[in-house]
């Protein structure tokens, strides 16, 4: 893997606020007793809680909470043990995880191999890049209760880079019964091995999740560093509450009812900059790309000038000032596999940096054979990372011709609604916007958006394009940076003319917190809650 250096508050979420704070305040004070509780606001409510389920990064973060990864990436781009040690063959086809002593589930039962090999199965059938891992790989198999043996068919120089990606969708070992759960099946219990145990008894869907200290739990020793290194829990339970008016969620820290909150909308951010008892920081130093994502299977989008057309309306400057407003906090960037990057390139995507493919949009949707029916775009309001970029798109999309409906939602309702390729009438959608943090767009490999497997495991959308697959290929056996370089821009040239999707630009989100709060670690799939000390 390539590394890569307003809503005003309203009477009734004001309301709502407040009683999510009040149910908070409650547990927290049974809480103190027994001792140290981080309250969080994160970026999104959770009710997905299979992290093989769904890329939503807030299903990712409860994943980094209750489950742990044979490998990890730390601070350095490096791939180090997790859960296991490893050894290559001399030919590079043969590599073999061993246990690290002292793994336990949550119900007490020892981490097996045969429970590795079962989790990685399933991760390979729902992740691009254990997808594209499994088409090099001839064999995974536990000889012992602690031994992995992968086998390819040939060599493949980013099997580790795969099973230590450190965000979405993650490779998180479970045990064998969960990890038989059909792809596309929620697995039924949350028992992992990681640093904390999810409290089932205790979680409420769109009010609070709930994370205790797993005191089994055995950390490496090496420091924490990214996703890698030794996860050492220093609180006794983690609370993250939900508070979907981001001016209640900002006071909520300014009093001390809250510790944390991941995603401070950013015309709030110079009221907490003023504050001296709470610290401000881009946690994410690689930030995120937004994008839009249209749906391949359905009309009009299955064809290709209509897609087109949309991708040609489309101007990253409206988007990035509607959604960040200081231009301190985003750039302007047409590359798909992020600026900055040996890959970034700005091969065709003029449109987008200058604005300038309104006419051709026009011309080209009048051309399609579009028959002026309502493009379905999904739009979440309770996300502030994610409110803006639908409303601005569907301007631009009437501007260019298309009649838009759309349609407001709460985020986890997105999620689901995604992998609905019903028709519109019957619950589907045309379109919907998302961002991913920069490590899951980095390489043709690890960026899913970028898939052309269609409704053969691709990504929400299910692009089909045998041509995109050959580049994507073609990357992975690529045997120096010109070639990968070339293949990349090749790639992206064919993926803007098909309008596989449609980078809106990169945008960097600051997380803040009491100082009452130390050890906060900065990585590429924050936040983590290891490490954290609370005085």
């Amino acid at each position: 893997m390539f590394h890569i250096p307003r809503w005003k508050p309203t009477a009734i979420a004001s309301s709502v606020a407040l009683s999510v704070l009040a149910l908070s305040a409650a547990a927290t004070s049974q809480a103190i007793a027994a001792g140290k509780t981080i309250t969080a606001v994160m970026h999104s409510d959770l009710r997905v809680l299979d992290p093989g389920l769904t890329t939503a990064y807030i299903t990712r973060d409860h994943g980094y909470m209750v489950y742990d990864t044979l490998v990890a990436t730390d601070a350095n781009f490096k791939i180090q043990p997790q859960m296991a040690d490893w050894k290559v063959s001399g030919d590079k086809l043969t590599y073999t995880f061993t246990l690290r002593d002292g793994l336990k589930w949550h119900d007490g039962a020892p981490v097996t191999a045969e429970d590795c090999v079962a989790s990685l199965k399933r991760w390979g059938k729902n992740d691009g890049m254990g997808q594209k891992l499994m088409d090099f790989t001839a064999s995974i198999e536990a000889p012992d209760a602690k031994t992995i043996v992968l086998k390819l068919k040939e060599p493949y120089g980013l099997v580790l880079e795969s099973l230590g990606k450190p965000s979405s969708l993650v490779p998180f070992m479970m045990p064998k019964r969960l990890a038989e759960t059909p792809a596309g099946k929620a697995i039924a219990e949350q028992v992992g091995s990681g640093p904390f145990k999810f409290v089932q008894a205790e979680f409420q869907p769109g009010v609070k999740a709930i994370y205790v200290k797993n005191a089994d739990y055995v950390p490496r020793k090496e420091p924490a560093s990214w996703t890698a290194g030794g996860k050492v829990v220093k609180v006794d339970r983690v609370e993250w509450v939900t508070m979907p008016d981001a001016q209640t969620a900002v006071n909520a820290l300014q009093s001390g009812d809250i510790d944390f909150m991941e995603n401070p909308s950013f015309d709030l951010l110079p009221v907490l900059e003023a504050n001296k008892d709470i610290k401000i920081e881009i946690l994410n130093k690689f930030g995120f790309q937004t994008l839009g994502r249209m749906n391949f299977t359905l009309p009009p989008f299955d064809n290709v000038k209509v897609r087109r057309a949309a991708f040609l309306a489309m101007s990253q400057k409206p988007v990035l000032d509607a959604l960040v407003g200081n231009p301190k906090y985003y750039k302007i960037c047409g590359a798909i596999f992020i600026c900055d990057t040996p890959l970034a390139t700005d091969v065709g995507s003029e449109t987008l940096v200058k604005g300038n493919g309104m006419a051709e949009a026009k011309k080209l949707l009048a051309e399609s054979g579009y028959d002026g029916t309502p493009i379905v775009v999904m739009a979440p309001g309770d996300v502030v990372t994610l409110k803006a970029q639908p409303i601005v798109a569907a301007q631009l999309l009437r501007e260019a011709g298309f009649k838009v409906d759309v349609q407001a939602t709460d985020w986890q309702t997105v999620v689901t609604r995604r992998a609905s390729q019903k028709p519109v009438k019957e619950g589907g959608w045309n379109m919907f916007f998302t961002n991913w943090v920069g490590a899951d767009v980095a390489n043709p490999v690890v960026n899913v958006s970028i898939s052309g497997r269609g409704t053969k495991g691709g990504w929400f959308g299910w692009a089909e394009d045998a041509k995109v697959e050959q580049l994507r290929d073609a990357f992975a056996r690529a045997g120096s940076l010109e070639e990968q370089k070339k293949i990349a821009a090749d790639l992206q040239k064919h993926a803007y003319e098909q309008a596989i999707y449609i980078p809106l630009g990169q945008y960097f989100a600051a997380s803040a917190w009491s100082k009452s709060l130390s050890g906060v670690l900065d990585g590429p799939a924050t936040p983590v809650f290891w490490n954290i000390e609370k005085k």
